[in-house]
């Protein structure tokens, strides 16, 4: 048996832990720059605010019915994650986290008759710890958890749901196939288009049809919706096959300065990730662009791909090579509103074959990472940092709404007066 824990409306709970004036009000979570709605609590989907839509198109809801609207703070809702899934690997040896607010559990340790009780155990327990309330779903296979998931969400069942018997197509045949795990949207138009609308349809398709027309992934879909695992519990650290880090500038920058200093601090965010999960990159691909809705503005999209003479994870290496790039790239005349930078080719460093040639001292690169990861682990991020970072951030996002970082920063530590 498997089971899915899914935080409940996660950004916005998170919010709510140390603010409990905002418990049973409507809430929105914003993202980059305050852009577009990306979490909504409960009250705000009864009122109709949709995922996705620009804050600005529903500042008349916003005013009207007093919804209090917060900026990403990835800093807390990371933390508070960490929190949640150590909870809960604690109970449930066998766990993989899904996403930030998801894990999947291996439950097949524990007799039929006590999952209930223990999918209810786990609930209070992350509840108790965390202030962060959770649904979940317990079912034969991956997929069946998901759908037993949304069920715990959408009845009254104190947040756990148990398909546990062979006879659950009344339970399918309400549920909408854009719900189903693997179902996006061009598979939901085609399946529309030969009349299969719910869960049980497609459950009841015939096997060979779904792999000819969709895929293999999707007849495993189908035997998953069947009761037949196809997916097991991958409780092993894989790390990342690339890495990312970019953002759309609060406000748009002209100078070299500036896009030098964003490019320096994306590779750096890169390159702690990498070292991180013990890896080393190849491969660095740079693209700064230049607002596409400006259409009063000269317009400039560029992009490049480095490949570092050998696999590191050195920070410095990767600033040397690529600024140099950003320098031949850069243009003058241009508002640039993003840029990013990605790490691709990636494999562990016990790996990395040795270069005859090489003449960089690895060693001593090595020690000097660990030593700044360790101590702006301890005194906080980027408290050493290259000067290429700069501290001038005119390209940084504009966040008007963040809330504090109450578990992540001394200076944002609860302060209660008595």
């Amino acid at each position: 048996m498997y089971g899915l824990v899914d935080c409940n409306n996660f950004y916005a709970s998170c919010e709510r832990i140390f603010n409990p004036k905002l418990n049973k009000k409507p809430i929105i979570v914003l993202s980059n720059n305050d852009g577009c709605v990306i979490a909504r609590s409960n009250e705000s989907k009864k009122i109709g605010i949709k995922m996705g839509v620009p804050a600005f198109k529903i500042s008349s809801l916003i005013k009207k019915h007093n919804i209090e609207i917060f900026s990403t703070n990835f800093a807390l809702y990371g933390d508070i994650s960490q929190r949640v899934m150590n909870i809960v690997a604690d109970i449930i040896p066998y766990i993989e986290i899904y996403s930030i607010d998801e894990a999947f559990l291996d439950l097949s340790e524990f007799k039929s008759d006590d999952l209930l009780e223990v999918g209810k155990n786990i609930r209070k327990k992350v509840l108790q710890c965390t202030g962060i309330p959770v649904s979940i779903g317990i079912a034969k296979t991956k997929t069946l958890s998901k759908v037993a998931n949304y069920l715990a969400k959408n009845n009254s069942t104190n947040g756990v749901f148990l398909i546990s018997n062979n006879n659950y197509d009344y339970l399918l045949k309400d549920i909408p196939i854009e719900k189903i795990w693997g179902v996006g949207s061009k598979t939901k138009v085609f399946l529309n288009r030969y009349g299969i609308k719910s869960a049980k349809q497609l459950k009841n398709c015939d096997l060979r049809w779904i792999r000819s027309n969709l895929s293999v992934v999707s007849e495993r879909m189908v035997k998953e919706l069947r009761g037949i695992s196809c997916d097991k519990i991958n409780n092993l650290n894989v790390g990342k096959k690339s890495i990312c880090t970019s953002r759309t500038f609060g406000k748009m920058v002209a100078s070299y300065a500036d896009l030098e200093s964003s490019i320096a601090m994306y590779t750096t965010r890169c390159a702690e990730k990498l070292r991180a999960q013990f890896c080393s990159a190849k491969i660095a691909h740079i693209f700064i662009m230049t607002n596409p809705f400006r259409k009063d503005l000269k317009q400039n999209i560029i992009y490049r791909t480095i490949q570092f003479p050998v696999y590191t994870d050195d920070t410095e290496e990767m600033l040397n090579y690529i600024l140099s790039v950003l320098k031949k790239i850069y243009k003058k005349g241009y508002y640039y509103k993003k840029a990013g930078v990605v790490l691709s080719g990636i494999i562990p460093t016990h790996h990395v074959q040795c270069d005859m040639f090489d003449t960089k001292n690895r060693q001593k690169s090595k020690i000097m990472m660990n030593t700044i990861d360790s101590i702006n682990k301890k005194m906080g991020r980027d408290s050493i940092r290259y000067a290429s970072q700069g501290y001038s951030r005119k390209w940084k996002l504009k966040q008007e709404r963040l809330s504090p970082c109450y578990t992540t920063r001394w200076n944002d530590l609860l302060k209660i007066y008595i």
